[in-house]
């Protein structure tokens, strides 16, 4: 693992701004910045500093060979620190609210809304319409914090599975009071605006969808991959006429709750580097970019779990 790599890797799980960090490893903002960027080596004695760091965040005894094997090493740890996180969110209110308001704000967002965080708890939990705000767009919060709500309640009940009928469900929730077709497939075609990538034939969704419900249930080793594959192909299908990412992202939430993992995270600021590894997985069929970038993701959830972005 380059020493880039390693640094990225630190500040990820660390949470640490590059001021905090060049502290940390005894350089100017500059020197850190030169480093990341590729345009300067470190010296030995920085080189055992971020190696001692690298230690500390990471828990490991060793560098791997790439950070994306190492990211999926310290996922499964973190995970095995866990009995049940389902349950750690469940009967703790401050960590559940935090994911409710968390993922709603930035999902909403990555779509195009002009809710502020700090707007969207106030619809959330205090339950203000704003009179200077569009209504759909508050509508849309409230929906999304009501089917997180029943994807928590469904999967705290015994042997929980991701069928059709709760993928339905839930744009049914999300969509309710938008569009007449909430919980319905899209019965025209589509496209993703931006991008070159073709959505699936319409008539062809629902032998689409069986598909991909089927593999979303099988047995995979490497969740990561699994996520990344499924959130791909899901999105390129495109099975509703709306909503289709935010539903994409309540999968993943589902998918890694059931593998003991936190709800994905994706923020906001990421939007332009999630689509870009999003599309780069779909168009070459290259999946690496997408699974650094959702366990980058899950390492987003962990911190509202382990209550370090409260």
């Amino acid at each position: 693992m380059t020493v880039i790599e390693r640094l990225k890797l630190i500040q990820s799980l660390s949470g640490l701004t590059q001021v905090k960090l060049a502290e940390k490893l005894g350089l100017s903002f500059v020197a850190l910045n030169s480093l990341i960027n590729g345009k300067s080596k470190p010296r030995r004695q920085t080189e055992e500093n971020i190696d001692n760091l690298y230690f500390k965040y990471t828990n490991q005894k060793t560098i791997v060979a790439d950070s994306l094997t190492a990211k999926k090493q310290i996922i499964s740890d973190k995970s095995r620190g866990y009995k049940n996180i389902l349950t750690e969110i469940i009967k703790n209110p401050d960590i559940y609210d935090q994911f409710l308001l968390s993922l709603t704000y930035h999902t909403n967002r990555i779509e195009g809304s002009t809710l502020t965080e700090e707007e969207t708890r106030a619809i959330l939990f205090d339950n203000i319409a704003l009179p200077n705000k569009d209504m759909v767009e508050q509508l849309e919060a409230k929906n999304h914090q009501t089917a997180l709500r029943y994807l928590f309640k469904y999967l705290a009940v015994s042997s929980p599975k991701i069928n059709e009928a709760l993928i339905l469900k839930l744009h049914s929730i999300l969509i309710n009071s938008i569009r007449e077709d909430a919980g319905v497939y899209r019965n025209h075609g589509v496209r993703i605006v931006g991008t070159n990538v073709s959505t699936a034939n319409y008539l062809k969704i629902p032998a689409l969808m069986k598909q991909i419900i089927k593999d979303i249930n099988c047995r995979n080793k490497d969740i990561i991959a699994h996520l990344a594959n499924i959130h791909s192909r899901f999105e390129q299908v495109h099975p509703f006429s709306d909503g289709n990412g935010r539903i994409g992202r309540l999968i993943m939430h589902t998918m890694s709750l059931l593998n003991n993992l936190p709800p994905i995270a994706i923020k906001q600021e990421k939007k332009r580097l999630y689509n870009s590894c999003l599309r780069k997985s779909q168009l070459k069929g290259d999946f690496i970019d997408l699974e650094n970038f959702i366990c980058d993701a899950v390492f987003e959830g962990f911190k509202i779990l382990e209550r370090r972005a409260l």
